[in-house]
């Protein structure tokens, strides 16, 4: 298999939301990607925590790349499905988005992505991700 890597990155750099919410490519690799973004007053929510909706937009974004990772080039993925439950308040310098394939297919592609606070040296998991993407035609 050829390294994923430029072609993850090139599609992540069109990402007007990824972009608008100052996240970063951190790592990629075979049916694994992560993501992180920091926790600025602009996306938290009023308890100062980091906003569900940065969190799901990281998981889902994360899982989403990880499944493109092992589809054919030409071909896309979308979100057919995915849950997400919110475990702790999202508190910390910056969250960051760990997605990873569980059952590649054709048809359906299972993901999850779990989703983490870090602050320093120290991570605290703040949700987990369980989701299917669908491949289809770019």
């Amino acid at each position: 298999m050829t390294d994923p890597t430029p072609r993850i990155a090139a599609s992540f750099a069109r990402q007007g939301l990824m972009q608008t919410l100052g996240a970063r490519l951190v790592e990629v690799a075979h049916g694994r990607v992560r993501i992180d973004a920091p926790v600025t007053d602009a996306v938290c929510q009023q308890h100062g925590a980091g906003h569900a909706g940065l969190t799901f937009a990281l998981g889902d974004t994360a899982a989403g790349y990880a499944a493109l990772t092992l589809i054919p080039e030409g071909s896309e993925v979308m979100t057919a499905e995915i849950k997400i439950n919110l475990l702790r308040p999202a508190v910390g310098d910056r969250l960051e988005a760990r997605g990873e394939v569980l059952k590649p297919g054709r048809r359906l592609i299972v993901v999850k992505a779990d989703i983490f606070a870090l602050t320093g040296d120290r991570e605290t998991l703040v949700a987990t991700m369980l989701g299917t993407m669908v491949p289809v035609d770019a």
